[in-house]
């Protein structure tokens, strides 16, 4: 599987850090280990790698490349992809100094079932989850109950109902989750422009640790 990786510039091996995973949309699917961080997936990997937010929160982002879906949210079971991602993840692990409370994981549309997919079927490894225009299996969402989940959707979403996040948001709920949950009234599928635009969501995410 290709993937990038971004190395904060200032990088000190003595001190963790922390890292964020981003998956692609459908359309960045492939093998030329560049869709997954330009056009519609420039916002999810570029927005962390900014001076301003590096200079505030530097961290780890990396972005692997699936030839395909990464998750089918029917079953209980990671994917093959998934798997790799993890795979992956521990490759990274080994060569920098990753702070293993504060690995968080976020993707948009085929990334956001991949972002649910992650914190449902590996409970415990990511301390925060941030999934657009997503869908999981809500008969295992409890798994995730003690992630924290900020989750968006746009309102007339036609590829991805919104239906989807409502029901993951509900089913942490009933599990005793505390899940953020923003919709955006009278919007389609594309909401990543509007959602990188969000005036906490940085801070939100790296204030997250695994408890």
């Amino acid at each position: 599987m290709p993937y990038r990786l971004f190395v904060p510039r200032t990088y000190d091996k003595s001190i963790q850090y922390p890292l964020v995973i981003w998956l692609h949309g459908g359309g960045s699917a492939g093998d030329d280990n560049i869709g997954q961080i330009s056009l519609d997936n420039r916002l999810g990997t570029h927005f962390w790698t900014r001076k301003e937010n590096q200079d505030k929160h530097p961290a780890f982002v990396l972005a692997p490349q699936s030839t395909g879906g990464w998750d089918n949210n029917a079953s209980t079971g990671l994917s093959d992809e998934l798997k790799l991602v993890l795979d992956i993840l521990d490759i990274v692990r080994k060569e920098y100094t990753i702070d293993p409370n504060r690995i968080y994981v976020a993707g948009q549309s085929n990334g956001g079932i991949g972002a649910w997919g992650l914190i449902t079927k590996k409970p415990g490894m990511f301390a925060a989850a941030i999934p657009l225009c997503g869908a999981g299996h809500a008969g295992i969402a409890s798994r995730a109950a003690k992630t924290a989940v900020w989750a968006f959707h746009g309102e007339v979403d036609d590829v991805i109902p919104v239906d989807f996040s409502r029901k993951m948001v509900d089913a942490l709920k009933r599990a005793g989750g505390s899940p953020r949950y923003t919709e955006y009234k009278g919007v389609g599928h594309e909401i990543w422009e509007t959602v990188f635009k969000e005036p906490d969501l940085e801070d939100w995410l790296f204030a997250q640790r695994l408890k």
